[in-house]
């Protein structure tokens, strides 16, 4: 019986946590997509393989495309219901042994005016993104030539 009581006050709680953020989720219209960095030890083309893997894994981009002569790669977009989302991402060589990562998501909400930008994801979410770059990118590296 004590265990029903806390398993119901725990389902309570974390249904009350989610409906305080509901409002929040996707709300904040923005007019520029936010850019996250990140610097990892690794050669551009390993990168570029491992963001173009992690798009193509966690389907967040249709249509990948890695462009080596401008060292980007680019997703076109995913549409569910009401909202579509793309990903770019851009290497710049820092110095012989480092690349900085700028990652871009775009996300639109539909509405009766057209395509709204909206911020969704938070600082935490682009680092367990940036994570599974890295994850790629030793994968890439592991495979080698």
């Amino acid at each position: 019986m004590l265990k029903k009581i806390f398993l119901l006050s725990l389902v309570f709680f974390f249904a009350l946590h989610l409906l305080s953020c509901a409002n929040h989720f996707g709300s904040a219209e923005i007019t520029k997509p936010d850019e996250h960095k990140k610097i990892y030890e690794a050669k551009e083309k390993y990168i570029l393989k491992g963001i173009a893997a992690v798009l193509k894994e966690k389907e967040i981009g249709t249509n990948v495309t890695i462009d080596r002569k401008n060292h980007r790669v680019d997703s076109d977009y995913v549409e569910v219901d009401d909202w579509r989302t793309k990903t770019s991402a851009v290497v710049r060589r820092l110095n012989w042994k480092e690349c900085e990562v700028t990652l871009i998501v775009t996300t639109e909400k539909k509405t009766s005016g057209g395509w709204e930008m909206r911020r969704m994801l938070t600082k935490k979410e682009y680092d367990n993104f940036f994570h599974f770059i890295e994850l790629k990118i030793y994968e890439e590296m592991a495979k080698g030539e």
